[in-house]
C-alpha cells in the first residue's frame, strides 16, 4: 500500500516533557483498557477466577491447574455486589463438618449417622430448589445431577444422593474414595454459586465506576491539555472546534459501551510511538480504498450519464444550444473562451500537425484516387498489363502529391494568418460560431428531428451505461486495483538520497 504523504515528512521535534506526558497517558489508557476487559468478563468468568482451573478442551477431561494465580474473588466480588449464597454455603460448611467427623470417629459413629442423613437432606433440597438460578448458572445443577446418577448408576438423582451417602456403601467402598469424588466432582460445582445484590435502579450492583473515575479524570485533564496545545499552535481556531478535534476520545469518558475504548487507546499508543500499526493500517485501508474507488466510479458514471440524459431529454435543448452564442452569455470572458481556444488550436493544426502528416496524407490520397478510377473503361488485357498498372500508380501519386501540397500550403498560410491578432478575424469567427449555434437550434426545432434525436441519444447513453457495468466485474476490479497498489512504491531507493524536509 502507498504510504500516506504526511508520513514521509519530518515532524517538528515536540517538547520532550509533552512527549513523555503523552506516552504516560497512553500507557495509563492501555492499562485502563485491560482493566475494562477484565471487569466486563469477570462475572461470566468468575468460576475460572474462583477455582483457577483451565479447561482447554471441554469435551475432554483435561484440566490445567493455575493455582499460582491469586484468588481475587474475595476482593472483586465486593465490586460486583457478589455475596455467598446461603443455601450453598450451608451445604459446603456441613460437608466440611461431616468430613472432619468421619476422619475422627469413623463411619459407624452416632454423630456421623446424623450428619450423613442431614447431608442427604441438604443434597435433595438443593436438587429440588435449584439455588443456582439466582446466579444464572442453572445448567450447573444438571451437570451435578448427571454426575450423581453416573456415580450411583441410578436414574433418579435424589435416590443417587441417598445411596452415595449411605453408611453401608461408604463403609464398603471406603470414605477416602468417596470423599475424593465429592471433593473433585460435586463440591466445585456447588462453589460457583453466588448471590448478587440489586441496586436502587433495579440492575445488579456494580461499583466499578469507583475504580474508573480516576482514569476518567486523568483523561479529561489530558483532553483539555491537548485542546490548549492545539489552540496555542493555531490561535485562529475556536475553542469549540479545538475540543471537537478530540472526538475520538469520547469513549474514554463514557460509563457505558466501554469496549469502544479500544479505538482511542490504539490511537494514543500509535501516536505516542509505543506501537507500530502502519502495516495493519495499510492492509485494512488497501481493501477499503479499492472497494470505495470502484463503487465511487460506478456512482459518478451513473450520475454523469443520467445528467446527460436529462439534458438531452429536456424540451429546452434548442434554447440551451442557442445559449452557446456569445450574445446570450452574461460574462464576456466566458463567451470568448471558445474563440480563444480555436485561435490557439487552429494554427497548431494547420501549421504544424498537418504538414508533419504529409507522407500519410499522400499515401491515403493516392489509394483513394487509384480506387476511384473507373477501370471498367479499360479493356481487361490492358488492365492486366504491368506497365499500365505502374503508370496508373504513378499518375495517382503525382495527383495526390499536388493536391496534398496545395492543401498544406493553403493550411500553412491560413494557420499563420490565424495566429496573428486580427480584430476583424475575431469578429468573423464569432459571427460564424453564433450562426452555427443558431442554425443548429433552428433545425432541431423544425420537424421531428429534436424528438427523434433525443430518443436516439438517450437510448445510446443507456446502452453504454448498461454495457459498461456488465463488463465491470467488481471483484476482479477490486483485486486488480489492490494488486496495482501493491506494485506501486513511492519510496526512493536505498542508494538515492531523500530530499530535504
Amino acid at each position: 500500500m502507498i504510504r500516506p504523504r504526511w508520513q514521509g515528512l519530518k515532524h517538528r521535534n515536540r517538547n520532550l516533557s509533552w512527549r513523555r506526558w503523552d506516552q504516560f497517558v497512553a500507557l495509563v489508557a492501555g492499562l485502563n483498557l485491560v482493566w475494562v476487559l477484565f471487569d466486563v468478563s469477570y462475572v461470566p468468568l468468575r468460576s475460572f477466577w474462583l477455582q483457577r482451573n483451565l479447561y482447554p478442551l471441554p469435551s475432554l477431561q483435561l484440566v490445567i491447574p493455575l493455582h499460582w494465580l491469586p484468588d481475587i474473588t474475595t476482593v472483586y466480588d465486593q465490586v460486583k455486589g457478589i455475596e455467598p449464597h446461603h443455601d450453598t454455603t450451608t451445604y459446603l460448611t456441613h460437608f466440611q463438618k461431616l468430613d472432619q467427623t468421619i476422619q475422627r470417629d469413623g463411619i459407624n459413629g452416632d454423630a456421623v449417622q446424623q450428619q450423613l442423613a442431614q447431608q442427604v437432606k441438604l443434597t435433595q433440597q438443593m436438587i429440588a430448589t435449584n439455588p443456582f438460578l439466582s446466579s444464572g448458572n442453572g445448567g450447573v445443577l444438571e451437570k451435578l445431577k448427571n454426575r450423581l446418577r453416573g456415580r450411583a448408576g441410578l436414574d433418579s438423582s435424589l435416590d443417587a444422593a441417598a445411596q452415595l451417602l449411605n453408611p453401608t456403601l461408604l463403609e464398603r467402598h471406603g470414605w477416602s474414595t468417596e470423599r475424593q469424588f465429592w471433593l473433585e466432582k460435586i463440591l466445585p460445582l456447588v462453589e460457583v454459586n453466588y448471590w448478587r445484590s440489586t441496586a436502587q435502579n433495579g440492575l445488579p450492583t456494580d461499583l466499578s465506576w469507583r475504580l474508573d473515575t480516576p482514569f476518567q479524570l486523568l483523561f479529561v485533564l489530558d483532553i483539555l491539555l491537548r485542546t490548549a496545545r492545539l489552540k496555542r499552535r493555531y490561535p485562529a481556531i475556536r475553542w469549540r472546534d479545538a475540543l471537537l478535534r478530540r472526538w475520538i476520545d469520547l469513549p474514554l469518558l463514557l460509563p457505558f459501551a466501554r469496549l469502544l475504548r479500544v479505538v482511542p487507546v490504539t490511537e494514543r499508543l500509535s501516536t505516542a510511538g509505543l506501537i507500530q500499526l502502519e502495516s495493519l493500517r495499510a492492509v485494512i485501508s488497501r481493501g477499503v480504498v479499492a472497494l470505495l474507488a470502484v463503487e465511487l466510479f460506478e456512482v459518478i458514471t451513473i450520475r454523469v450519464v443520467d445528467a446527460l440524459q436529462d439534458v438531452i431529454r429536456s424540451p429546452q435543448l434548442p434554447q440551451k444550444i442557442r445559449g452557446f452564442c456569445t450574445y446570450q452569455g452574461t460574462d464576456q470572458n466566458e463567451s470568448r473562451e471558445l474563440i480563444e481556444l480555436l485561435r490557439l488550436w487552429l494554427p497548431l493544426l494547420l501549421s504544424q500537425i498537418g504538414p508533419n502528416m504529409r507522407p500519410q496524407l499522400v499515401a491515403l490520397s493516392t489509394h483513394i484516387l487509384q480506387q476511384g478510377m473507373d477501370s471498367k473503361m479499360i479493356p481487361a488485357p490492358l488492365r492486366s498489363n504491368v506497365n499500365y498498372q505502374k503508370a496508373e500508380l504513378q499518375f495517382s501519386r503525382q495527383l495526390a502529391e499536388n493536391l496534398v501540397d496545395s492543401a498544406l500550403d493553403l493550411s500553412r498560410g491560413a494557420g499563420s494568418r490565424l495566429g496573428v491578432k486580427d480584430p476583424v478575424l475575431d469578429g468573423l469567427g464569432t459571427d460564424t460560431l453564433d450562426r452555427f449555434w443558431e442554425e443548429l437550434a433552428r433545425a432541431m426545432e423544425q420537424g421531428p428531428v429534436l424528438e427523434r434525436s433525443q430518443e436516439l441519444l438517450a437510448s445510446l447513453l443507456e446502452d453504454l451505461k448498461r454495457s459498461s457495468f456488465q463488463q465491470l466485474n467488481r471483484e476482479h476490479a477490486v483485486n486488480d486495483l489492490i494488486s496495482e497498489l501493491d506494485g506501486l512504491n513511492f519510496n526512493p531507493p536505498a542508494d538515492q538520497p531523500r530530499p530535504p524536509a
